[in-house]
């Protein structure tokens, strides 16, 4: 299922944003909107996803369209880009898909498979059917961007977080890989390892009421609106987004480690 919010004309080429919800991925696609890019956004809340799409599309007078993905499911992923690549060349996806988790770590002996196959596959398996999706069309052309979203247990096992971080390492496993085949044929491909708690925008979509924080890729609950004091403001991890994108091709980066000023580095 599409929407669209409506705009005067298409301005270009296609920005697919993988895992939209009210914080990262808004602020990425907004960002790429303002660009100048005409934006797809994905996730698996069509209606809410349609909101984003209609907010985007009135501030930065864009086209967006709002697109139901399930990343766990390969046939919903095809789908999905099958509508996604009707609009034109995707030229950027960004994943930032993931399964949300308990905020609390959970014994291994008490983790149910069922949930830890379905962390895997919307970390991992989500993103290499996405990125199968667009790769052709990047490398008939000679360029393109796959931005992938990662966090601390990226890089590191965490005890109590299994489900998070065996999904985190693969798809860290799989930017690297596909860097390695698919830069040298002009496609950038970076993973982007966010350390800390991604907050509300501190731009126009802030909001004052209480909501959920994204910690990594897991979910916290604000106690108070607005970006506390060492939180990360996701207008500022977007234009990081951004800069990878529009890197000349003599000095790409493959990976990129962000924390907030005032966090200890481990």
């Amino acid at each position: 299922m599409r929407s669209m919010a409506s705009s005067a004309s298409s301005r270009g080429n296609i920005a697919a944003i993988v895992g939209v919800g009210p914080k990262l991925g808004r602020s990425i696609a907004r960002k790429f909107a303002h660009e100048g890019y005409t934006v797809a956004i994905l996730a698996r809340d069509l209606g809410r996803l349609s909101r984003f799409a209609d907010e985007i599309a009135r501030e930065e007078k864009a086209q967006v369209f709002a697109i139901r993905i399930d990343c766990s499911d390969s046939r919903s992923i095809r789908e999905a880009f099958e509508g996604v690549l009707s609009l034109g060349f995707v030229e950027v996806l960004v994943y930032n898909a993931y399964q949300p988790i308990s905020w609390h770590p959970t014994n291994f002996t008490d983790i149910k498979v069922e949930h830890f196959e379905k962390s895997l596959a919307v970390s991992s398996v989500g993103a290499f059917h996405c990125a199968q999706q667009v790769l052709a069309g990047m490398v008939e052309r000679g360029r393109g961007t796959i931005l992938f979203t990662g966090c601390s247990a990226s890089l590191s096992g965490i005890a109590g977080y299994s489900e998070l971080c065996c999904g985190k390492f693969a798809m860290r496993a799989l930017s690297q890989c596909l860097a390695k085949e698919f830069q040298p044929l002009g496609v950038h491909v970076a993973h982007v390892i966010i350390h800390g708690i991604v907050g509300t925008p501190r731009g126009p979509i802030a909001s004052s009421s209480q909501q959920s924080l994204l910690v990594g890729e897991q979910q916290h609950q604000q106690t108070g609106g607005g970006a506390r004091e060492g939180w990360m403001d996701p207008d500022a991890l977007a234009q990081t987004y951004w800069y990878l994108h529009i890197q000349d091709r003599s000095a790409w980066t493959q990976e990129i480690d962000l924390h907030p000023s005032n966090q200890r580095y481990m």
